[in-house]
């Protein structure tokens, strides 16, 4: 069968669905839903978000140079929805999704408390790039909610509801098939008793 050619278009999906905060000094915290996002560097840990100059957010990332990405979980799947399709030009998003600011350690920007993952970001570099602009960005800190740590302190990430978006729609993540190098490890040879 052969496959049909399309115009070009972003089909890269599943993506992590995250709830970016950002503040302006003196004024209200705000979120911004974000799709386009991604990892980019380990060393220096770099991460990036593409965010369209007309959204309200867009302002204050670009004035502060500084941003949160907070990780979303199947329990904020209404709140990453709201904040991804009303404005805090009309609505204080914190107050309506019943969320709560969380100090950071390094940057002005509050994370959400309710998230099990607030990444600090401090903004290197703004890139243009047609509809949307690309702020590429340090990770300054890591925040996680201890919740997740395990009784050797492991962080158990995966147990805490994560959600992706693909194509217009959420998904709470499902069953592990793998785990990294999985297909290259050597198999013990385990001699069955019988």
């Amino acid at each position: 069968m052969e496959k049909e050619t399309w115009k070009p278009g972003n089909m890269l999906y599943p993506l992590p669905a995250v709830m970016v905060s950002c503040q302006c000094p003196g004024e209200k915290p705000n979120i911004i839903t974000v799709a386009w996002t991604g990892t980019v560097c380990t060393n220096p840990a770099m991460v990036y978000i593409s965010v369209k100059p007309e959204r309200y957010s867009y302002r204050i990332i670009k004035e502060t140079k500084e941003f949160v990405v907070n990780l979303t979980t199947e329990k904020l799947v209404k709140a990453t929805d709201f904040c991804g399709v009303r404005s805090g030009r009309d609505v204080d998003k914190f107050q309506k999704m019943h969320l709560t600011p969380s100090k950071s350690k390094t940057v002005q920007a509050p994370g959400i408390l309710e998230s099990p993952v607030n990444i600090e970001c401090k903004v290197k570099e703004i890139l243009p790039l047609g509809s949307h602009h690309m702020f590429l960005a340090e990770v300054a800190a890591v925040r996680v909610d201890g919740a997740y740590l395990d009784e050797k302190g492991t962080f158990q990430l995966n147990q805490a509801g994560l959600i992706t978006y693909s194509h217009g729609k959420y998904f709470r993540l499902g069953q592990q098939i793998g785990t990294f190098g999985y297909s290259v490890r050597k198999k013990e040879n385990k001699k069955v008793k019988n």
